[in-house]
């Protein structure tokens, strides 16, 4: 076995020492690229969904038809500040936490934070194998995707200091570009 590393593998020096978050619409693939990234980076890894569920003992489903979704995002705005407030993890956001000016600049402060973008179509065949998103039920997936990006692919560019495209490939070929994209942001010396 050769001592040299691949190109997109990561020195161990360069563990972050922010925070990496991954915005994007629902259905491209935040969570379980984010998961990869987290073992890749050596970073813990919290969907941040799951960390809102954990912390109203309810499902997002739930406090969607429950509570509704002005109490589901504020909620969100608490779970993000404590998750960006901690130690540096890959946090996996839900496509509306951007939504949240708070949450934004608590973004820019404190995490490097990667658009990962792809196809409507690709994202949209993706959602439509699930009935747990509530913003999505009862509607064309397509449409409602497509109706989320004009509002908040602005969001998303104007929060992210990286912006990578994913596509139908696999989940190692996301991980392998974000690392490529967060290597090259650290050599121009923005903060690791």
């Amino acid at each position: 076995m050769s001592g040299r590393r691949s190109a997109n593998s990561v020195a161990p020096d360069a563990r972050p020492s922010r925070t990496i978050a991954l915005v994007g619409l629902m259905g491209v693939g935040k969570s379980t690229v984010g998961r990869r990234l987290a073992q890749r980076l050596d970073l813990p890894f919290i969907d941040g969904d799951e960390a809102i569920e954990s912390a109203a003992r309810m499902t997002v489903s739930d406090i969607f038809s429950q509570l509704g979704e002005a109490e589901f995002r504020a909620g969100e705005a608490r779970v993000m500040r404590r998750l960006l407030d901690g130690p540096p993890i890959v946090l996996a956001t839900g496509g509306g936490a951007v939504l949240n000016p708070g949450t934004r600049a608590l973004m820019r402060e404190r995490a490097t934070t990667v658009w990962l973008r792809a196809d409507l179509a690709i994202v949209a065949s993706r959602v439509q194998r699930r009935d747990t998103r509530p913003l999505l039920r009862g509607k064309d997936p397509l449409q409602a995707l497509s109706a989320m990006a004009e509002v908040r692919y602005p969001i998303y560019a104007e929060t992210a200091d990286l912006t990578v495209d994913v596509g139908a490939g696999a989940h190692a070929q996301a991980v392998d570009a974000i690392v490529t994209a967060l290597t090259k942001h650290w050599a121009q010396g923005q903060p690791a």
